[in-house]
Parts: structure tokens; sequence; C-alpha cells
């Protein structure tokens, strides 16, 4: 027969464990930006409603399913905050769509862009035709960022996590020697940087240790 106590029990386990997974992820709800949002949802969801009302599960084999699952993940992001090819194997990374004016087909294809929703997303950017467009990128919640001809401001950040973005390095016009002068001008390593932006020509850092910013042309 199902008790109501181990329901009852269960449903509180599991709703501390979401307030855990939410704590810990550093963001106000579960709403995934995310592949390993997604993944955590996903078997975070399977794990409550599959077991609440299995009675072959005791609690105490419930709580050990939820934090091996919470340890998985919070191990899973501490990986992919601090290395980047893990980062891009589980999220993912930004792909160039438009370059200079002219598309990429095969990059489209291969994120399952078709002409139609490529296009019509250019249209609610004001933007008729493709050689207008100096750079367009499918970033990996699949939100399009895009940078028109004329327009200085480089809109996607060249340092992100202590990880350099050398796509937009390229951009930028500069190289990795260029970056890493004007890091090491202020007795700093890629690895010491929280963000980093390219706005106005300016080089603009933020550090893990130092909140204030400072810039360099």
């Amino acid at each position: 027969m199902l008790s109501y106590t181990d329901v009852t029990i269960k449903l509180a386990i599991g709703l501390l464990t979401i307030i855990l997974q939410i704590n810990l992820s550093g963001k106000s709800n579960l709403a995934p930006i995310n592949a390993l949002d997604q993944m955590q949802n996903y078997v975070l969801g399977g794990i409550v409603g599959g077991m609440i009302y299995n009675e072959g599960v005791t609690v105490l084999q419930y709580i050990l399913v939820l934090l091996i699952w919470t340890l998985l993940v919070a191990i899973l992001r501490f990986i992919t905050k601090h290395n980047k090819y893990m980062k891009w194997l589980i999220d993912g990374k930004p792909q160039t769509l438009i370059k200079n004016g002219k598309l990429i087909v095969a990059t489209a294809l291969k994120n399952g862009m078709s002409a139609n929703d490529l296009t019509f997303r250019l249209r609610t950017e004001g933007i008729s035709d493709i050689k207008q467009v100096k750079s367009a990128v499918l970033e990996q919640n699949g939100q399009l960022t895009i940078t028109q001809r004329g327009d200085e401001a480089i809109k996607y950040p060249l340092i992100l996590d202590g990880q350099i973005n050398e796509t937009i390095l390229e951009e930028t016009g500069h190289d990795l020697d260029w970056l890493e002068k004007k890091l090491a001008a202020k007795n700093l390593e890629v690895k010491d940087v929280y963000l980093g932006t390219y706005v106005d020509k300016e080089l603009n850092i933020f550090t893990y240790t130092e909140p204030k910013i400072s810039k360099q042309s």
C-alpha cells in the first residue's frame, strides 16, 4: 500500500534538492540556458518523478541518488568553467553563420538552420541583405548575435571565464601576442580574467580578484 508519509518525505527532499541545485548553479531558477542545464532538469525530473511513487525505493536510496546526481552536476559545472574543450563538448560553442557578408551554408546546415529561419531572423533585425552583415553568430542557446557593417562595437566577449574567444580576437584585428602583452602590462594572465570585452577599440578587463575596470587602447 502506498505510504503518503514516504511520498511527502520524498517530495520535500526533492524540493530541497532543486533549491540546492539552483543555489549551486548561481541562478535564481532552473531555466535552461545551455545543454548542461537541460540535462540537469531532465534527469532531476526523472529521478523525482520516477522514484517518488515507487515503494521499492527507500527514502535513503532516494536521497543517495539525488546526492550523487547533485555531485555529478557540480563536477561538470566546475570542469566546463575551467576547461574550454570540455565546455565545447558539453555546451557546444558559438558558430559563425555569416562573416563579412558571406553566408557559410555548411555551418548553417550543420546546425539545422534553414534558409527560411535565417532570413526571418535577419528581417527581425531590420536586415534584408546578407551583405550588410559583418558577422552573425549562432549562440549555444539558439540565439543569433548580429554585427552589421559600420558597427564598430564587437558584440561578443573577447575573454570569458579565463578563456579566449579566438574568433572574436581575429575580428578585432589583433592577435594572441597583442592580447598577452596588454594583459602582461597589468600583471595579468588570461586565467585571471573573468570577462574581457573590446569596445570602441578599448580592451576592458574584469578580473576575478579586482572588480574595477581597466582600459587600454
